[in-house]
């Protein structure tokens, strides 16, 4: 359906909204003030006779120029009554179209699976014919941001379905430009029934890129048969595929966009789990807090960067770990909510240290997994930089060894290069616990390397994990990047690492996690004693 068809749906649908019901009872309309003072000269002047005469006219007058409804049922072209779009059942149709023409034309095309963040709380504001008002708008400014050949469909519920035809320009870039623009546009307040409504929507979107060679087409009705088949099998897989990613953005947050590739990306579910019920009041609460895990050079020995790593206060179990906490924010598909926790704690550090007029270094802030697959996350970075009022080079973003396996993902790749272009730090955790090859450095492009805890341990007496160490070590050196030592345990341990060329080391031979207020209590006491300490030169 075409721009002008969109527009004729709309107008009917809005007839059919203000119309819609009874008129109500006729001598009450407004209309009729104007009789009353004629009744009532008639009664005066002429008698009786003469204001019943004019009564049932203004009855006839009134009753010949009511409003009469809009019939409800789908108008003569098959939209959507609410919206004018059309409906849920066009959109595998015309998605089977496209793919066609895609592959006749050699040209990538795409869908987008467009929703609502929570509409039940708009529904509650709303009337349900008010609700469809706004649909209906929403769905005029999706058809606005569009080219004439795009279709927009009403999808079930409070989504909608963006079918695009096939451009030579249609890449990964240009979908999540697409996707920021109908954010955009659908984030400005609507006015209904003399109330304004702000609303934010997710986007999941399938891209289709070009095909290897394009089909040879027939004139004769069985070949054409079988290709619109596969064609519409082709489409369903295609709008599964962009509402599964739909689905994945509204469980990350509002507002969240990700695409049906982000699938390698995405967390296995991790089944029930005992704390995921409570994590999530937990959050909103304030009882998981981040805690900071200071790391020390071992060239100077003085605070080079410190981490931030979160601890539960639980009510009946105590202090809970990063080994508690994670499971329990994958099971409950919280991980935006708890990287925007450990987020603003990390930058509330930064910004207390700079205002106490200190340095400790950039502070090191682990991600999971599912979050690298969320192409606005450099954006919403960015924001936060500029409302803190810090340097992008303070914040390391640890990459974990479950990432590595998935940089082929492009939108993975896109997030990763858009956060160094912002200027942040990347680390590469878990260096010497897994096989991680050159062409993985190369592409994270890592600015430290953190060797495992599993090496540090034992590393004062066991030879192997010095020689594997010594190697990890050079290898960094030779390839201009530092190195941390996680999970140091002992003095014994510190020592070795310095001697074989550790960059920085961090653990339980250092100091503990500890709150903010404590991290620099115990920082100020560290750097008086190394200003106290005896050095080479000094009388």
């Amino acid at each position: 359906m075409g721009n002008d068809g969109g527009k004729r749906a709309a107008r009917k649908s809005e007839l059919r909204a203000r119309y819609q019901g009874k008129p109500g009872p006729v001598l009450l309309r407004r209309e009729m003030i104007a009789f009353l003072p004629a009744c009532g000269l008639a009664l005066l002047w002429v008698g009786p006779e003469a204001m019943v005469l004019i009564g049932l006219t203004a009855i006839l007058v009134g009753w010949m120029t009511r409003p009469l409804p809009v019939p409800p049922e789908i108008d003569e072209e098959g939209c959507d009554p609410a919206t004018g779009l059309l409906p849920p059942s066009a959109a595998i149709a015309e998605m089977a179209a496209s793919l066609q023409d895609s592959q006749r034309r050699n040209r990538p095309t795409g869908c987008l699976i467009l929703g609502l963040d929570a509409p039940d709380q708009v529904l509650r504001r709303l009337h349900p014919k008010e609700f469809d008002l706004l649909l209906r708008r929403i769905g005029e400014r999706l058809q606005a941001q569009l080219r004439s050949g795009d279709v927009v469909t009403r999808w079930d519920g409070a989504r909608f379905a963006v079918l695009l035809r096939p451009t030579p320009r249609l890449g990964l870039e240009g979908m999540i430009q697409l996707c920021g623009r109908l954010q955009e546009a659908v984030s400005e307040p609507y006015v209904i029934a003399e109330q304004t409504q702000e609303i934010t929507m997710h986007i999941g979107f399938h891209l289709v890129g070009r095909s290897a060679a394009a089909p040879a087409y027939r004139d004769d009705a069985a070949t054409q048969a079988k290709a619109d088949a596969r064609a519409n099998t082709e489409a369903e897989a295609a709008l599964s595929r962009a509402e599964t990613a739909a689905i994945r953005a509204m469980q990350s947050g509002p507002g969240a966009i990700r695409s049906s590739r982000s699938d390698k990306i995405a967390t296995k579910d991790p089944g029930p789990h005992p704390l995921s019920a409570s994590v999530g009041e937990a959050l909103e609460a304030g009882h998981i807090k981040a805690f900071f895990l200071p790391q020390i050079s071992t060239d100077t020995g003085d605070i080079s960067g410190f981490q931030a790593i979160p601890r539960w206060l639980h009510a009946q179990r105590g202090i809970l770990t990063e080994s508690e906490i994670l499971p329990a924010i994958e099971a409950a598909g919280l991980g935006a909510r708890f990287s925007e926790v450990m987020l603003y704690a990390a930058f509330g550090a930064l910004r207390d240290i700079a205002r106490d007029g200190s340095d400790f270094g950039p502070a090191s802030l682990p991600f999971l997994p599912g979050q690298m697959g969320d192409p606005k996350l450099a954006e919403r970075l960015a924001w936060e930089f500029d409302r803190f009022e810090i340097a992008p080079t303070r914040l390391r973003l640890i990459v974990p060894q479950a990432m590595v396996a998935r940089l082929d993902d492009p939108v993975c790749s896109h997030t990763l290069h858009a956060i160094k272009r912002l200027g942040c730090l990347i680390e590469l955790a878990g260096f010497g616990s897994g096989p991680v090859s050159a062409e993985t450095i190369r592409q994270i492009g890592p600015q430290r390397l953190r060797i495992h805890r599993s090496l540090t341990a034992e590393i004062d007496h066991n030879t192997e994990h010095q020689r594997l160490t010594a190697a990890i070590v050079s290898m960094a050196e030779g390839l201009g990047l530092e190195t941390l030592a996680e999970g140091v345990p002992g003095i014994a341990e510190h020592a070795m690492l310095c001697q074989l060329g550790c960059s920085a080391v961090q653990g339980p031979a250092i100091a503990a996690p500890m709150p903010i207020s404590e991290f620099l209590e115990w920082a100020e006491r560290h750097r008086t004693k190394l200003d106290a300490t005896p050095q080479i030169g000094r009388r």
